[in-house]
């Protein structure tokens, strides 16, 4: 049985988004969930609550693509991250990975789950068939974002741990799932989010 959607905005308009859903995160829902249920329809539907939660985090709600530190263009996200950086305020980051290089490209974090550094890039280029070295700015589109969320996710190409980590006939751990993005950075909070998507969701599916 497919999702609700009545029900599923329903919640999440009044659970998540303080009673009130631009169009453009409904718009950015209906993607994640038309693409869920068009590739992962048997999957774990904790899978889906938590990665409704990531994007949730991740894009400050927007539910849309976005550049780190939601700047509107790439210098901008460029200036704000060089500030940081000088302010000491990155002390996990060693090199500065959102310099462009000699082509004008900057590895800066974009999308919907924050794909960063031409490594990743270059992955996630291989596992799409879509040649995001090439243009890395394609990460911000809305459709592209939500494949590399999913693809990501369900198979650990971040961090080397994925969904089925943490949630699986046996397991559930909403907190350490954070592990497959960014260690346990707001790993509670998330988790809160990624819980209220499961009310949300687990209405309908499976039954």
């Amino acid at each position: 049985m497919g999702i609700n959607r009545t029900f599923f905005f329903n919640q999440a308009r009044a659970v998540l988004f303080d009673g009130s859903l631009r169009q453009s995160q409904v718009d950015g829902l209906t993607a994640i969930l038309d693409k869920w249920e068009a590739e992962m329809p048997d999957a774990d539907d904790r899978w889906l609550a938590y990665m409704l939660g990531t994007a949730h985090h991740e894009t400050g709600r927007t539910m849309q693509a976005v550049r780190e530190t939601f700047a509107s263009t790439d210098d901008k996200a460029i200036a704000i991250l060089d500030r940081a950086f000088n302010a000491g305020r990155l002390p996990w980051v060693s090199t500065p990975y959102w310099h462009k290089d000699s082509r004008g490209r900057s590895w800066l974090g974009r999308g919907l789950v924050q794909l960063t550094h031409k490594s990743n890039y270059e992955k996630m280029s291989t596992e799409l068939g879509i040649d995001l070295v090439a243009d890395p700015t394609l990460a911000m589109d809305l459709q592209t974002a939500v494949k590399i969320m999913l693809k990501g996710m369900r198979k650990g190409s971040f961090t080397g741990k994925k969904l089925g980590d943490f949630f699986s006939p046996t397991k559930e751990e909403w907190r350490n799932a954070r592990k497959i993005i960014n260690g346990l950075e707001r790993a509670d909070l998330v988790a809160s989010y990624a819980k209220s998507y499961y009310g949300a969701i687990s209405y309908t599916i499976g039954g």
